[in-house]
């Protein structure tokens, strides 16, 4: 979970990093919003990976199997309860809950490959 928030914070930092070199302009009060900008991000991506894996771990439990489709049910309910804490739009929700399991599925294929 940890590599989650590495993820938020790197992405952050990078982004801000092209944005400073873009524009020329590096001053401590940029230095401190970004500093701020990743530790919500980290936390954001933190708090995902939990939900993720706790939801995983769960329909484990219920199902009595460990499997891709684990990953698959974790990632469509982890996508949609994330989802719907921060908008309320039907369709919205729905895109995030597929994307969740797509992207679930997908890594746990990959970590079998692997």
């Amino acid at each position: 979970m940890f590599v989650y928030v590495q993820v938020g914070a790197c992405k952050v930092a990078a982004e801000d990093a092209f944005e400073c070199l873009h524009k020329g302009n590096v001053s401590t009060n940029k230095l401190e919003h970004t500093l701020k900008k990743m530790c919500k991000e980290g936390a954001y991506w933190g708090t995902v990976a939990g939900v993720y894996v706790g939801m995983e771990y769960g329909v484990e439990r219920i199902r009595g199997r460990s499997d891709w489709k684990n990953a698959l049910i974790g990632g469509v309910v982890s996508g949609a309860l994330i989802s719907a804490a921060s908008n309320s739009h039907r369709d919205k929700i729905v895109k995030d809950a597929i994307t969740g399991g797509a992207i679930a599925t997908a890594a746990e294929f990959i970590n079998y490959l692997t």
